[in-house]
């Protein structure tokens, strides 16, 4: 039983897969923040292109 509780203590491999989702969900979150900022930017640019077409 100590062995068990010794093995479980030491693995790390949970953490690093812990680690990895966070790494993941920062990415996630800057490219979500970027494509809404770049969809804000066209949709102001194409409105003004078809106001100017009218």
């Amino acid at each position: 039983m100590k062995n068990l509780v010794s093995r479980f203590v030491k693995d790390e491999s949970g953490a690093t897969a812990i680690e990895y989702g966070l790494i993941a969900a920062g990415i996630a979150i800057a490219i979500i923040t970027a494509v809404r900022g770049v969809g804000t930017a066209l949709n102001g640019t194409f409105g003004t292109i078809s106001t100017s077409l009218k």
